[in-house]
């Protein structure tokens, strides 16, 4: 399925049930309330949380990525954006924006941070 086939779904799926009519505001607030619901599963998932049933984690979050891709693209076809064009373009820049080596040592310097910043805070709390 390509992108604008699956946004043209969703509009034909909600025109046909009055959901078309949906203000964006509640939309945008349907789609942080699944992103809510992915942080829950990626904490189980991350292992901040024990999870019960890895596999049965991974498919929530399946679950729950989809269903707040479904407000993502509603959102989008009420301001009236094509989320396939806009897909291609965040593409382009993305890849204009760092060479692979560019990135990678920006990614080396965020880790390198990330790993001074959890030692900081561990030392901080268990003293």
């Amino acid at each position: 399925m390509h992108i604008s086939d699956y946004q043209q779904w969703i509009d034909d799926y909600d025109a046909a049930r009055d959901f078309d009519r949906v203000q964006p505001s509640q939309t945008l607030a349907h789609a942080l309330e699944e992103l809510g619901e992915i942080a829950r599963e990626v904490l189980y998932l991350d292992g901040y949380r024990d999870a019960d049933d890895e596999d049965k984690r991974r498919a929530m979050l399946a679950e729950e990525l989809a269903d707040c891709m479904v407000f993502l693209f509603k959102l989008a076809s009420q301001f009236g954006v094509e989320m396939e064009e806009a897909l291609i373009a965040s593409k382009a820049k993305a890849e204009g924006r760092f060479s692979v080596a560019e990135g990678r040592a920006l990614a080396a310097r965020y880790l390198a941070r990330q790993r001074q910043s959890r030692a900081r805070w561990l030392g901080e709390t268990s003293g």
